[in-house]
């Protein structure tokens, strides 16, 4: 076991090419302030149950003995895991189809009523197969798509022709350079947290905005699943958001809230997936009336909205 950071690293017996980092102090603030909040299951890959704990001062949620980058490619290698595979089995992969394009509209509204412009350079980061990113380029935008998993960048070609780059490359692109960059249901799997919106500061043009899609663990859709909660993605979500964990997260790096915008559609999908794997089977009368309850909710505190969308300056 390595120490460093108030980080351990640990390679389990069980499979010596993964290494694990167990975190001693919270990885947003470095308060030592930490309690053990719950239990999830992989329920998409290794089927493996993963804790995860809350900070008691910025109320950042993450997930204890998380594979490193270098260990946790294999827990993406599934069909079911939709931004990589664009597969459309199932009621709730269905479904997921029949909105996107809906979803993709709202965003590229978002995008030009928040940055007041109708045409620039847009970043895409963790673009998956490229739908977005397309779409924002075939209505006039010049687009950067970044996307870490390879056979996801062939898919964007092959699906919506449109050529990704490797994420790699997001620390070689020019500062100031950006009026947009998106990053959809992509900071939750990123490792290097403070490192990426440290890049995101650089490279956004003053006046630009940054928009930051995440799961917000405060809804009323995650307390009535608990650790069945669809969005808690165990392993792959390496951190658990609530807006006042965001808002500590930007003030460390000198980056302003402009807005928060609710992702209605979310309460749905996640509640579907949720019943799923709370039951073993699907129960979407159910789930319709826990995505309509917490939008309900939403409606009256949209700090209270299944996910949400952070629009930021800086």
């Amino acid at each position: 076991m390595n120490k460093a950071d108030g980080l351990s690293f640990t390679t389990p017996k069980f499979m010596e090419q993964e290494t694990l980092i167990h975190y001693n102090t919270c990885p947003l603030c470095r308060s030592s302030r930490l309690e053990r909040a719950l239990d999830a299951i992989d329920y998409t890959v290794s089927h493996k149950t993963f804790q995860i704990w809350e900070c008691g001062n910025c109320r950042l949620r993450f997930t204890q003995d998380v594979p490193d980058v270098a260990s946790i490619g294999h827990y993406y290698r599934s069909e079911d895991y939709i931004s990589h595979t664009e597969t459309k089995e199932g009621l709730v992969n269905s479904l997921y189809h029949l909105v996107r394009k809906q979803t993709l509209s709202d965003k590229r509204r978002l995008i030009l009523s928040a940055t007041g412009q109708k045409q620039g350079k847009l970043l895409d980061i963790g673009a998956g197969t490229g739908a977005f990113a397309a779409h924002m380029q075939q209505n006039g935008w010049e687009v950067t798509g970044l996307e870490p998993d390879e056979a996801a960048r062939q898919r964007a070609v092959d699906l919506n022709r449109i050529q990704l780059l490797p994420v790699e490359n997001l620390y070689s692109l020019p500062a100031d350079s950006y009026d947009a960059i998106t990053l959809w249901h992509v900071l939750e799997h990123v490792h290097d947290l403070h490192a990426y919106l440290q890049q995101l500061a650089k490279l956004i043009k003053r006046g630009g905005r940054i928009f930051i899609a995440v799961p917000n663990y405060t809804s009323y859709d995650a307390s009535v699943y608990q650790g069945a909660w669809a969005a808690y993605d165990v392993p792959r979500h390496l951190y658990h958001f609530s807006p006042t964990s965001i808002s500590n997260l930007l003030g460390q790096h000198d980056l302003q809230l402009q807005v928060t915008q609710p992702m209605w559609y979310d309460s749905f999908y996640i509640s579907m997936l949720s019943e799923k794997y709370k039951k073993g089977k699907n129960n979407t009368l159910k789930a319709v009336c826990t995505g309509l309850v917490s939008n309900f909710k939403a409606f009256v505190d949209k700090s209270k909205c299944s996910s949400l969308i952070y629009v930021i300056s800086k």
